[in-house]
């Protein structure tokens, strides 16, 4: 419980931050007359309907498993990035649809460039401060919900930088048709990070493998448990679901184990997988060596004996 909170408290800290930064954009702005100002009033206006979704989404996902939901509720952090990925994706293509309209039309001869620096400097202090903090949370808690806010906040100090600079060049030379062409490079850098969260919230939701490296670990782990306990390994299975890793497999054991021995050794193997992984969260099937696997070769009289273990 003492996780959720930290995530909850996270994600407020990002809900109060966008919305003082959405006011002042969207103020200065309509004051100045610049397109660049305003696409960032609605990024950030993405960011914190990103920000919500993720405060709902880890609430959600903090939830113990009920009769409706048996594996719990970790999918809704997800389901929660990948429509997180679509706002921005939207935002962009706002936009890039803005700054085209801008430049098509006419672009203002001159605007005041004065305030519109002053609050795009504190915008990207603001985000930086607080990404950082949604960054480190994420990672120590594996929330996909919270990542893909920080990733929003983290596009947010590049696409505020991008203004700033071109307000700065703006004032310095005049030349006002860089305001568009600032916001249309903004959009397409935003895009690249949507793009992302929505392939991570897909692949989640698909039930994709969990990475190479991590699967060898797992691997790694049980064949400490060869050839004394564990003959074989098979049927591993593994996804994610929020920030719970849920691993599957069957360990082939010598026919003689005890119910009492096997239970000592899955509860050995599922701490060893606990101490190297995050949230693991493991099932453990059992089959007893029948013989018949090409590597046996010996038996006695009454009990199958692998030559793995009598080799050892």
């Amino acid at each position: 419980m003492e996780t959720a909170q930290i995530k909850k408290r996270a994600a407020l800290l990002s809900i109060s931050s966008n919305v003082i930064l959405i006011i002042s954009k969207f103020v200065v702005g309509i004051i100045t007359g610049s397109v660049s100002i305003i696409s960032e009033a609605v990024h950030s206006f993405s960011d914190l309907l990103a920000a919500i979704l993720a405060y709902f989404s880890v609430k959600a996902a903090s939830e113990p498993a009920d009769v409706e939901h048996q594996f719990g509720h970790g999918k809704f952090e997800d389901l929660s990035g990948g429509i997180e990925g679509a706002l921005i994706l939207l935002a962009a293509g706002y936009i890039i649809y803005e700054a085209v309209e801008k430049l098509l039309g006419n672009v203002p001869s001159e605007f005041n460039t004065g305030v519109g620096i002053i609050v795009m400097f504190i915008a990207v202090i603001v985000n930086l401060i607080v990404s950082r903090h949604l960054f480190k949370v994420a990672h120590k808690t594996e929330s996909i919900a919270l990542l893909a806010d920080a990733e929003h906040l983290r596009t947010d100090i590049y696409t505020s930088a991008g203004v700033l600079v071109g307000l700065v060049l703006i004032k310095f030379t005049g030349i006002t048709l860089l305001d568009p062409i600032v916001a249309i490079l903004i959009a397409f850098i935003i895009i690249k990070t949507g793009i992302k969260l929505c392939m991570t919230s897909v692949k989640n939701l698909l039930d994709t493998s969990l990475p190479e490296e991590e699967r060898i670990i797992i691997k790694n782990i049980v064949n400490k448990y060869m050839p004394d306990e564990v003959i074989d390994i098979l049927k591993l299975k593994t996804r994610k679901a929020g920030a719970d890793r849920l691993i599957e497999f069957t360990l082939t054991v010598p026919d003689e184990m005890t119910i009492k021995s096997g239970h000592a050794l899955c509860d050995r193997i599922e701490d060893d997988l606990a101490k190297e992984m995050n949230n693991a969260k493991v099932t453990i099937h059992l089959e007893p060596c029948d013989g018949k696997c090409p590597d046996c070769n010996s038996y006695h009289i009454d009990t199958f004996v692998c030559h793995k273990l009598k080799n050892k």
